[in-house]
């Protein structure tokens, strides 16, 4: 009995390190359906990494942010997922207020 306990233990899940970048990165070399869509979505992808770094660097949780913007966490978490999905696009004044919350102000440009 005890070697079976044993056993498990040694035998305990392993986690594997998984990079979604690299693997991003892989698949749009192969995969030319794959980088289409990757890169038609390239702009949503910057806005989200631009939403979650300055949420970063102003060490905040989502509940924080959530709470100086006046919504609930699950609200913000669909504003930061939205981004990626494309279901619903949050409005400039909801990205201002996400800036204002993280100490920083919306800024846009075209290039």
């Amino acid at each position: 009995m005890l070697n079976k306990i044993n056993e498990k233990k040694a035998t305990k899940f392993q986690p594997v390190a998984f990079n979604a970048k690299k693997l991003a990165e892989t698949k749009r070399a192969s995969d030319p359906a794959f980088k289409q869509a990757y890169d038609e979505l390239e702009t949503e992808f910057a806005a989200l990494a631009t939403l979650l770094e300055a949420r970063r660097e102003a060490g905040l949780t989502q509940a924080e942010v959530a709470q100086r913007m006046g919504v609930s966490q699950p609200v913000l978490a669909r504003i930061e997922s939205s981004l990626g999905s494309r279901k619903h696009t949050p409005s400039l004044n909801t990205l201002k207020r996400y800036a204002q919350a993280c100490g920083k102000r919306l800024v846009i440009s075209m290039v």
